[in-house]
C-alpha cells in the first residue's frame, strides 16, 4: 500500500492540526480523550486506510440469497478485510451512550472518512438512538437490542426512502396493520443501506387509517427475523454504486413483515427528523474528512514531486491551491463540529422541542450542505495536482473524489437542506438564537471582512422573512449558501481567540473568496503557515 498512497503508514490525528485545533475549541472535555485520538489516528492511516481501499477495489459485499439447505438468508458476504475493520472501527458507536460527547464520536468517524465503512456505523448509531430515546416496553429486548448495537454484536439500518418519493418522505405507501402485539409491514424501501448485513433497521410506514402526508408516517424497529425465526424480509438486490462500496445498499420487499412501533405513532415523522439531524452531521463529518485525506495525499505529493526544476509546492499556482484546500478544509471542519457541538447539547430534547433543538437543526442544514460542496471541491482539486497518476484507479486519490461525490445526496440533497433551512428560519425564527450566537463572534473580530460577513448575515435572514411561498423557495438555496459562508467566517474568527491568529487570517481569506468573489491575495505565497495545512 506504501507504493499507492502517500498518506498510508502516518498517523491521520497527528497530521491534522486543525482537527486538533476544533476539537480544543469546540469540545472542553477533549484532554481525557487525547491519547484514544491519536491511537485511531494511527490505525485510520494504517489498517483503516489499507483495508478501505482493499474492500472498494478487490472486495466489496456479495449478496448470498441461499444457504445450503436451500433456505433464502439474503446475507451479504464480507471479506475477512472488512469484518476486522467493522470490529475496529464498532466502538466509536457507543461514546454517546455511554456518557461520553457526541464530538467524541465524530472525531472517530472523521478519521475513518470512508463513507462506505462510516455509513455502517452512522446508520447503526441512529438505530441505537432512535431504541435509546424511544424504545418502549412495546418491544421486547430493546435494552439487549440497544446493548448489541453498540457492540458491534449487531448492525443497524434506517430504510425510510421508496422509489416513488425519494426524499418526499411523505410520499411513502408503506402500509402498517397492527396485529395483537407486532405490526405488519407491506412495501418497498428502494434505498436501503446495510441491505444483508443488518440485524435491525428503523423504517417508516403509514399505519392504516392514519393520515397522508409525513405526519401520518410511525417509525417501527424491524428485526431480521421475525418470531418464528424466519427471514422477515427479502433483499431483492444490491445495487452498483460509483463509491461507498463497503456498505451494501440494496432494495429491500416487506410483505407482511414483523416490526414493533417505536415511541407514539403519530410522532414517527418527529424521530425520524431527529435521526436525519445525526446523520446530516454525520455526512458532514465525512466529506471534510474525504477531503482530508486527498489533502495529505497531495501534501506529501507536491513536496516529492519536481517540475520545471523545482518542488510543485515552490510554485505560485500550486500554492494558490493548497490555499484554497487549506481554507476549505479549516472552515468547513469548524462547521461540521459546531454543528456536533449544538447536537450534544440539543441530545436530550424531545416533542415538543425547544429552540435549541431548532437552532440545531438550522446549523446541520447549513453545514450538511456546504461541507459537501467543499469535499468535493478538495478532492477534485487534489486529482488534478496529482496529474494523470490522480485518474487512475490504482492510486488512492481517485477514490476519494469518488468517494465525496455521494455526500451532496446521501441524508437530502441540497435542495432538501434549503427547504428545511427555510422551514427552521420562517416557522421557527431559529435564526433569532443563531445571530445572538454568530454575531458577537464578528463583532468581537473587528475587521473589515468580519463586518461584511455580519452585514450578509443580516440581509439573507431579513430576505427569507420576508419572502413567501415560491418565491422563499426559488432563493432558499442561495440564502442558506450564503449564511453558511458567513458563518464559517465568523467560527475561524472564534477560533483564533484561542488556536491562534492563523485562524484569523483563515477567516479573512475565506470572507474574500467566497463571500466577496475574490481571488486569494498574492502574499499568502510567502505564508506558508496558511497553505501547508499539515503538522
Amino acid at each position: 500500500m506504501e507504493h499507492l498512497s502517500y498518506a498510508y503508514g502516518t498517523n491521520h490525528f497527528d497530521r491534522d492540526p486543525d482537527l486538533q485545533a476544533v476539537l480544543k475549541h469546540f469540545w472542553p472535555g477533549h484532554p481525557s480523550r487525547w491519547s484514544d485520538l491519536k491511537r485511531f489516528g494511527d490505525l485510520a492511516g494504517k489498517e483503516l486506510y489499507e483495508a478501505t481501499y482493499h474492500i472498494d477495489q478487490d472486495a466489496q459485499p456479495v449478496l448470498v440469497a441461499h444457504d445450503l439447505d436451500g433456505q433464502r438468508i439474503d446475507r451479504v458476504r464480507l471479506s475477512p478485510a472488512q469484518r476486522q475493520a467493522l470490529a475496529d472501527t464498532a466502538w466509536i458507536i457507543r461514546p454517546p451512550y455511554h456518557g461520553d460527547s457526541w464530538l467524541y464520536h465524530f472525531a472517530l468517524l472523521y478519521l475513518v472518512a470512508d463513507p462506505g465503512l462510516g455509513c455502517i456505523l452512522t446508520i447503526t448509531t441512529q438505530t441505537a438512538m432512535a431504541l435509546h430515546k424511544y424504545a418502549t416496553d412495546a418491544i421486547p429486548d430493546a435494552a439487549a437490542i440497544k446493548e448489541a448495537l453498540l457492540s458491534g454484536q449487531a448492525w443497524g439500518a434506517t430504510w425510510m426512502t421508496e422509489s416513488q418519493g425519494g426524499s418526499d418522505l411523505g410520499a411513502n405507501e408503506a402500509v402498517a396493520r397492527r396485529s395483537g402485539e407486532v405490526w405488519h409491514l407491506t412495501g418497498d424501501k428502494y434505498f436501503a443501506s446495510g441491505a444483508g448485513l443488518t440485524d435491525y433497521a428503523i423504517t417508516t410506514a403509514r399505519p392504516e387509517g392514519a393520515p397522508p402526508g409525513p405526519k401520518g408516517l410511525a417509525l417501527f424497529l424491524l428485526p431480521r427475523l421475525n418470531r418464528q425465526g424466519m427471514l422477515n424480509y427479502h433483499v431483492r438486490r444490491l445495487k452498483q454504486k460509483s463509491a461507498t462500496r463497503a456498505v451494501p445498499s440494496g432494495e429491500v420487499e416487506l410483505n407482511q413483515s414483523e416490526a414493533y412501533l417505536i415511541g407514539a405513532a403519530n410522532l414517527g415523522i418527529y424521530y425520524t427528523l431527529e435521526n436525519l439531524t445525526e446523520s446530516r452531521l454525520a455526512n458532514a463529518v465525512a466529506a471534510m474528512g474525504t477531503g482530508k485525506k486527498a489533502h495529505l495525499e497531495v501534501l506529501s505529493r507536491v513536496s516529492k514531486r519536481h517540475s520545471f526544476g523545482e518542488p510543485l509546492r515552490n510554485h505560485p499556482l500550486i500554492r494558490r491551491d493548497l490555499t484554497d484546500m487549506a481554507v476549505r478544509s479549516s472552515a468547513g471542519l469548524a462547521l461540521a463540529f459546531y454543528g456536533a457541538q449544538k447536537f450534544d447539547q440539543s441530545f436530550p430534547d424531545r416533542p415538543p422541542y425547544p429552540p435549541r433543538y431548532h437552532l440545531t437543526r438550522l446549523v446541520t442544514h447549513l453545514a450538511k450542505g456546504r461541507t459537501a460542496d467543499h469535499g468535493a471541491a478538495m478532492t477534485a482539486m487534489a486529482m488534478e495536482l496529482f496529474g494523470g497518476l490522480g485518474f487512475l484507479e490504482e492510486y488512492g486519490v481517485a477514490r476519494w473524489h469518488r468517494e465525496a461525490l455521494i455526500t451532496p445526496i446521501w441524508e437530502g440533497p441540497s435542495n432538501i437542506q434549503a427547504l428545511d433551512f427555510l422551514e427552521a428560519v420562517q416557522r421557527q425564527r431559529a435564526h433569532d438564537p443563531f445571530l445572538s450566537e454568530i454575531v458577537p463572534m464578528l463583532e468581537n473580530a473587528g475587521t473589515p471582512e468580519a463586518h461584511h460577513a455580519r452585514v450578509e448575515l443580516e440581509k439573507q435572514f431579513e430576505a427569507l422573512i420576508a419572502y413567501r411561498g415560491r418565491e422563499a423557495e426559488w432563493y432558499a438555496k442561495y440564502a442558506m449558501n450564503r449564511v453558511a459562508d458567513a458563518t464559517q467566517v465568523a467560527l475561524l474568527y472564534d477560533m483564533a481567540v484561542d488556536q491562534g491568529d492563523r485562524y484569523a487570517r483563515l477567516a479573512a481569506l475565506y470572507a474574500h473568496h467566497f463571500l466577496l468573489n475574490e481571488e486569494y491575495p498574492f502574499t499568502v505565497d510567502e505564508d506558508p503557515r496558511i497553505w501547508e495545512g499539515d503538522s
